[in-house]
């Protein structure tokens, strides 16, 4: 057999008979580590099987190509536009298979998605399937190892062996020729990966049994110096994907939540009421903002919670959320509250005051979440949270306030991680203190130069230009919620966790006048799109209602738009619920500056019908540019009865040569 040497063979007379031993022992293991899901805290006590909510994510062949330097839920509303039928939908126990007349061995998959999407809760479906004899069942082994797992033995050495034995001493069995087996290692969290991965000129290493440190076994067994029979799954938000070199990754899948139908199908499941879903759903749905970020399942996690807390509230319609902010600020309240009823009988109609430990500990969240936004961690051990004031020896305590907001997790071992249970629950309570700090002594955390006295506006305006300035759309969700919690309304229901709540309320009319100043001036259309997010979060639709009347009217094709109704324009038709798969320019302003100003939402058509819409050559650059995007989706461009001349085909030409050109049919 070529298991036989696998084994150490003392008193083992058939090895087959001590590969299935070793694999019940791994697979009880995995099935009680992972047959149960958390939504939130896993201490809260509201585990679910996984096989009970899980909805099947889009997860798509080839992912978007390339760097994309926004924030990561801009990269989510952006490609909620996108997903069509001409994707590739795989399931995730089949991301090893080749797909029809594929001969290509696909031995490492690269998996990207963004915080929050679905990565880990894939990664758990495999390995439960496998572990339930439902797929892959040609595997012999399963070994999945999380980068936070891994972080803390940076400055131990190991040999693959005993890696896997100290992670999994169910498989001690095993001594060698691993290489017999077919075994996958699943490594999941890329991104929050701590070990220096170098590809370039790390040691090669091929001997399984000797000892070096772990970036050096990483970078081996990904590279296929190490075990080259195993199959490796690696898990990555999109900014830290780069790290693994395209010649070492022979399948990239991206997985982009849920879509339309898997929204209104996690509800269903969410809830036994399907009454209740079906009302949850239309409320979801007449904030469009609201619903595209549905395709993140956390947020639908913290949408449900938060819409049958207020379908249940005496209050009404009034209590429900149409703002990220107002989503956020309920989830919080909620959570407190729930926490109070169950552990010291409060009612929770009778909870105007918040208890002070309950505020201290929020603050001091608040301040972690903001120390770390800034340093770019979503992931932090106990040195953080003394930091910030937080002991470990607390951490119950600190678990029980916020229940399903903050998270400590047991890692394989005995280490513990703590985060927020997303990236956008961290802004939100970043921002919270932020606001704080500002209300109580007037100081300003996102520029300590200004003095103290620091208007709101002030405060508003250094926080704009920060967002601004970041490359990587790092602060533009963050710029959400501190506008979002600058408004009256949301602090007052805030104002136990506050305090320094103003009756008389900061006038936000110069802040909404000034972002609306610079989406006028010479920024990106990402950017611009987020401060119209902004003005959402403020409450001011003028300039969006002001389109949609152009649009509904008609006489759009009769106005001279200025550079913020351009603007307007495009947000409108980017975050519209029509699928634009075919743009005709002809139906809003038949010029060269329509063009160039619409590029975004061309980009994003399969097709674009730009026939007879005045276009000279002196476009053609712009349109070559578009078109060698790796984010464009354009299969078919019309641009026939326009004045291009040969000096323009050959600009376009330019673009039609990119690789990244997906254009079929000009």
């Amino acid at each position: 057999s070529n298991t036989a040497k696998t084994w150490d063979t003392l008193g083992a007379k058939d090895p087959d008979q001590c590969l299935h031993k070793v694999q019940e022992k791994l697979k009880l293991r995995l099935r009680s580590k992972f047959g149960n899901i958390s939504e939130g805290i896993a201490q809260s006590g509201k585990q679910r099987l996984l096989y009970s909510i899980y909805t099947e994510l889009f997860i798509t062949e080839g992912g978007s190509e390339g760097v994309n330097n926004e924030h990561e839920v801009r990269q989510m509303e952006a490609t909620s536009r996108t997903q069509r039928s001409h994707d590739i939908q795989m399931n995730c126990n089949d991301i090893f298979k080749p797909l029809l007349r594929e001969e290509k061995l696909i031995r490492t998959v690269l998996t990207k998605g963004i915080a929050g999407i679905g990565k880990t809760v894939s990664v758990q479906k495999f390995i439960l399937d496998w572990a339930e004899g439902k797929a892959n069942t040609d595997v012999h082994l399963v070994i999945t190892l999380s980068f936070r797992d891994i972080n803390r033995k940076e400055y131990k050495e190991y040999s693959l062996l005993e890696l896997i034995h100290h992670y999994f001493p169910e498989v001690k069995e095993i001594k060698s020729d691993l290489d017999k087996l077919k075994v996958v290692f699943i490594f999941d969290g890329l991104d929050e990966c701590r070990l220096t991965l170098d590809f370039l000129n790390r040691e090669e290493w091929f001997d399984v049994e000797e000892s070096t440190s772990l970036d050096v076994i990483l970078v081996n067994l990904i590279n296929g110096n190490l075990l080259p029979s195993a199959l490796i799954w690696i898990t990555s938000r999109p900014a830290a994907a780069s790290q693994i070199p395209d010649e070492c990754v022979h399948r990239v899948t991206e997985i982009r939540g849920f879509n339309d139908s898997q929204k209104e199908e996690y509800f269903k499941k969410r809830f036994g009421d399907q009454d209740l879903a079906t009302r949850i759903i239309s409320l979801m749905k007449k904030s469009r903002s609201l619903y595209i970020m549905c395709h993140i399942p956390v947020f639908c996690w913290i949408s449900a919670t938060v819409l049958k807390k207020s379908l249940e509230s005496q209050e009404g319609s009034q209590a429900i959320p149409t703002t990220l902010t107002q989503m956020y600020t309920q989830f919080l309240l909620i959570q407190t509250k729930r926490k109070n009823k169950k552990y010291h009988g409060t009612s929770e109609r009778n909870q105007n005051k918040m208890p002070q430990s309950d505020r201290d500990i929020i603050l001091k969240l608040g301040n972690l979440a903001f120390q770390q936004l800034e340093k770019g961690n979503l992931i932090f051990y106990e040195e953080d949270l003394n930091e910030c004031g937080i002991h470990v020896s607390d951490t119950s305590v600190y678990s029980v306030v916020c229940t399903e907001i903050f998270k400590e997790e047991d890692v394989m071992l005995e280490e513990k991680v703590y985060s927020f249970v997303h990236l956008t629950v961290q802004e939100f309570l970043a921002a919270l203190h932020v606001f704080h700090v500002y209300k109580n002594s007037k100081t300003n955390l996102l520029d300590t130069k200004l003095d103290t006295t620091l208007t709101m506006f002030e405060l508003h305006k250094s926080a704009v230009s920060k967002a601004l300035q970041n490359k990587n759309g790092h602060f533009d969700i963050f710029l959400r919620f501190l506008l979002g919690i600058s408004l009256n309304s949301n602090q007052k229901l805030l104002q136990n966790i506050l305090e320094q709540t103003d009756s008389s309320s900061d006038n936000t009319d110069e802040t909404i006048k000034y972002i609306k100043k610079r989406i006028s001036s010479s920024i990106s259309p990402e950017k611009s799109i987020n401060l119209f997010h902004c003005l959402n979060e403020l409450n001011d639709s003028s300039l969006m209602q002001e389109i949609q009347n152009y649009l509904s009217s008609g006489r759009l094709s009769e106005e001279t738009l200025s550079p913020t109704q351009w603007s307007a324009l495009v947000f409108v038709l980017l975050t519209s619920e029509e699928v634009l798969d075919v743009f005709d320019l002809k139906k809003y302003i038949r010029s060269e500056e329509a063009l160039l100003k619409l590029l975004p939402v061309i980009k994003l058509s399969k097709t674009a019908m730009l026939d007879q819409c005045e276009l000279t050559g002196q476009c053609c650059e712009d349109l070559a540019s578009t078109l060698s995007s790796n984010f464009s989706n354009l299969k078919e461009l019309d641009l026939s009865n326009n004045d291009l001349e040969d000096s323009g085909v050959k600009l376009l030409s330019v673009g039609l040569q990119n690789p990244h050109c997906k254009l079929e049919t000009l």
